[in-house]
């Protein structure tokens, strides 16, 4: 019998690719750091980029990562915190410029870039992410994601978050954290998350571009199974309607994060018998190490 495929496309991730944790289920016993990217992108479509919120990469090391990445992989890096959280995207042309010149080397494998505001960005600031926007080079890809509890008032400013996003072709990130915050922090990585990271309502929105989804699970994976399902019926009515999805997992400290990725990947898939099967991640099929013995041992 043959099932349809999707029209749209999965693009599904993890927060990182350099986690030496890894080593031993996605990635094989003895890789080498310059080959996790590699053995990464065997298994996933995209991840995300942090590091760039900090500070830019070297030239050399984009053009490597460049040439690790298979054509089809997208990398989703953020915007540096000199734009989105010290100048508010408010006279930050010079860094705008130098974080796109530097993402330009990535030309084939560059998804949408995640411009994160920082939680004093509201309502009143809305005329400055239009102008921000809209002076951004046409067909660059951007997913917004607010985190000022005014913007998720289900009313007029949120409507208006909303249809600027679909003016400019932005998306939008849905940033889930409501399953880490319903964990007891029993342990310190758990804790820490609660600290750092913003307990935002539920959303499920996608006015325009790919639909952007970060999920926050907690560390281990079965516990976060419930409000994962959550996610099964909009990723799947988006991808059935042809759009990109990009669905990235996190975890408290994110050593179970491709294990999380995996069980939604399967989750999703009895949902939509057509998605095509994830890989088996390089570390579980490599071949066991075993001892030749000999006649004396």
């Amino acid at each position: 019998m043959n099932v349809a495929r999707p029209s749209g496309a999965l693009r599904l991730g993890c927060p990182v690719w350099a986690f030496e944790g890894w080593r031993g289920s996605l990635y094989t016993r003895a890789a080498r750091r310059e080959e996790f990217l590699p053995q990464y992108a065997r298994v996933f479509g995209t991840v995300e980029g942090n590091s760039t919120f900090y500070g830019l990469p070297a030239e050399a090391t984009v053009r490597r990562w460049a040439a690790e990445a298979p054509p089809g992989f997208r990398f989703c890096f953020k915007f540096p915190r000199g734009v989105t959280h010290e100048r508010q995207l408010v006279d930050a042309g010079p860094e705008t410029e130098a974080f796109l010149g530097r993402m330009a080397l990535l030309p084939d494998r560059l998804g949408p870039l995640l411009l994160q505001l920082g939680p004093g960005f509201g309502p009143r600031h809305l005329g400055d992410l239009d102008r921000y926007l809209g002076a951004l080079p046409r067909g660059l890809a951007c997913a917004v994601e607010v985190r000022h509890a005014g913007l998720y008032d289900d009313g007029p400013a949120e409507a208006e978050f909303d249809a600027l996003l679909a003016a400019h072709g932005a998306s939008r990130c849905n940033f889930d954290t409501a399953d880490v915050f319903g964990a007891e922090a029993s342990d310190a990585s758990t804790a820490q998350a609660q600290s750092r990271k913003p307990r935002l309502p539920w959303r499920a929105s996608a006015p325009a571009g790919p639909a952007f989804v970060r999920f926050v699970g907690r560390s281990t994976v079965e516990d976060s199974v419930p409000a994962l399902a959550q996610w099964v019926t909009p990723v799947a009515d988006w991808l059935s309607s042809g759009r990109e999805v990009y669905f990235f997992t996190h975890t408290p400290d994110d050593a179970a994060a491709p294990h999380l990725a995996r069980r939604f990947h399967a989750m999703l898939r009895a949902a939509l018998p057509g998605l095509p099967p994830l890989a088996p991640f390089p570390g579980e099929v490599e071949p066991a190490v075993t001892t030749q013995g000999g006649l004396f041992d």
